[in-house]
């Protein structure tokens, strides 16, 4: 089965083609500015060469198509005809409380994402617009939603709700969902099949570090916690983000600085994290040089972050009643060594024994505690486009043998 899988955000939309006889990428790229001047699409063949085609591209369906027809073009393109293409999985942001897993996309399943466009009014209307767009593209074609959200459902009531008033919670829905659902049960699993262990028994702690980030609480398989709440905009200091803040901050700068709802919320998701406190960029890599040339403010950014992340990490741990893998992913979380060394400084408590020496030139799959740490720590680059994959060719299966 091929399977092409899109990620549609408010202005770029990323895909990925499968084979998923051996779950091999056949070609992927991605389109930027959508809808803006200067539009343009990279895509990547299946023998690794990188080409480049530039042009206007005013919205998702123009954008969808211009990938389709480069997937089947004589030159640049793996397909003969688009009947190869036997699904489409779509990463959708959020799917509220209804969504507890992924399902196949039907008109009920749509209605019910239009409902949630006010959960997540920036992610889910262009998730919508990538599967309008293939229905019309190649009609007929199945498509699967694949959420976010959807990992973190198992969540009990006491670990997502907040402390407001509850009618709040049923008229608006108001609580912590998580994101990164998706990451968090990929390396979860992974880590589990690379070690030989069984899922079912292990309290394991994932940390997806990226520009966004968040940490979560997977004990027998399940998340029962998540540092991301309502908006991905609680949690970890990130790289725009400013992460966990008392309430009052927020009244008290809107008061001071005179700011509306929409200038606060720029503010707090774009304006702030480590590119607020550091005044220097939002990627860790350029915040690390400052900090190695003397950058008191990269510094200190840097500290309050892994501090952050080996604070959730203690919680976690506390939460789930013990703690047997530990998991670094993303972009930061698979590169940033001193990151990964200073978020596990002084969990020793826990069981945490880290190989300083090979943490420092690690950039693969696999362990990077010593051998006779309790506690198993272990970098896992992320793989979502394939758990979406993987997720999509079994509902698709699923459905046919049932028809």
């Amino acid at each position: 089965m091929k399977v092409l899988v899109l990620n549609c955000g408010s202005s770029s939309i990323k895909y990925q083609l499968f084979d998923m006889t051996d779950q091999h990428v056949i070609s992927k790229g991605g389109i930027e500015k959508v809808g803006m001047k200067g539009s343009f699409l990279k895509h990547t063949r299946e023998d690794g060469q990188v080409v480049l085609f530039e042009g206007e591209i005013i919205d998702h369906k123009a954008g969808i198509e211009y990938i389709l027809g480069v997937l089947t073009s004589v030159k640049h393109g793996c397909l003969k005809s688009l009947d190869e293409i036997e699904a489409v999985g779509h990463r959708v942001v959020h799917g509220g409380e209804r969504f507890k897993s992924s399902v196949y996309i039907d008109e009920e399943v749509k209605a019910v994402l239009e409902k949630n466009i006010g959960l997540a009014p920036l992610h889910n209307p262009p998730n919508l617009k990538g599967i309008y767009a293939m229905e019309e593209l190649i009609p007929g074609i199945p498509q699967v939603g694949v959420f976010d959200t959807a990992f973190h459902q198992t969540m009990e009531p006491y670990a997502y709700m907040y402390g407001i008033p509850y009618i709040l919670y049923k008229k608006h829905a108001i609580r912590r969902y998580g994101f990164h659902g998706t990451s968090h049960r990929y390396v979860s699993q992974r880590v589990c099949d690379l070690l030989g262990r069984d899922i079912t028994t292990q309290k394991i702690i994932t940390c997806h570090l990226g520009n966004g980030a968040s940490v979560a609480a997977v004990k027998n398989g399940k998340s029962v916690d998540t540092s991301m709440g309502f908006t991905p905009i609680e949690g970890l200091i990130m790289g725009t983000r400013a992460g966990d803040l008392d309430i009052g901050v927020v009244t008290f700068i809107m008061e001071k600085e005179e700011l509306g709802l929409r200038s606060a919320n720029s503010l707090f998701n774009k304006h702030s994290g480590m590119l607020g406190l550091t005044g220097v960029s939002s990627d860790m890599r350029e915040i690390e040089q400052a900090a190695e040339a003397g950058n008191e403010r990269a510094l200190l950014a840097l500290e309050m972050y892994s501090y952050r992340v080996r604070k959730y990490i203690g919680a976690y741990a506390a939460a789930m009643g013990g703690l047997d893998i530990l998991v670094f992913t993303g972009g930061i979380g698979e590169n940033a060594s001193n990151i990964r060394q200073e978020s596990l400084k002084e969990l020793e408590f826990l069981g945490v024994d880290l190989d300083v020496e090979k943490n420092q030139s690690f950039r693969k799959e696999g362990e990077i505690s010593l051998p006779g740490s309790r506690v198993k720590v272990m970098v896992i680059p992320t793989n979502e486009e394939l758990m979406i994959a993987l997720d999509t060719e079994t509902i698709i299966r699923e459905k046919k043998e049932n028809f």
